[in-house]
């Protein structure tokens, strides 16, 4: 599969690098920064209250502390290139819940169904919303319910399943 610098896309080689352990992530929300490109951004490192994101210089890409993140997911919404991800693995049943940055108009409602997209903008299977927070000035960030094994797949919502 192609590297990131070559398609934009992360493959699972670049993936590795900065997800977390199978066992943190089964403990409760964690945050997943999706950002691997040496670029000056930090706001991620400075909305984290806990302290788990940090950068060794301005152009670095952000690390995160996995034993540190609570899952709050303030970062997402001020992350300027939609890179951050929420993943909860500890829900009950075989569902999984992410949030994820969402741009788009209108704003999905509670309960419906939509599309749920991998990163290449392609549809997986479904996402039930389950809340939308709006954050003022910022990027609105979705809470979705999808399958556990697509906790780690989809990065997006497509077309409302009606």
């Amino acid at each position: 599969m192609s590297s990131y610098g070559e398609t934009g896309v992360l493959a699972p080689e670049d993936l590795e690098k900065i997800l977390p352990r199978e066992e943190r992530s089964r403990r409760g929300p964690v945050a997943i920064l999706e950002c691997i490109e040496k670029i000056p951004c930090d706001p991620c490192a400075y909305a984290c209250r806990v302290g788990a994101i940090r950068k060794r210089s301005l152009v670095d890409p952000p690390e995160v502390d996995y034993d540190k993140c609570t899952g709050c997911g303030e970062c997402i919404a001020i992350c300027p290139g939609l890179a951050i991800f929420v993943v909860d693995l500890k829900s009950k049943g075989n569902e999984a819940l992410l949030m994820i940055p969402y741009e788009f108009l209108p704003k999905p409602k509670s309960g419906e169904i939509y599309e749920a997209l991998n990163r290449e903008g392609e549809p997986v299977g479904n996402a039930r919303i389950i809340a939308a927070r709006e954050v003022e000035g910022r990027t609105t960030v979705l809470t979705v319910a999808v399958k556990n094994d697509l906790a780690i797949v989809v990065r997006n919502i497509g077309r409302r399943m009606r």
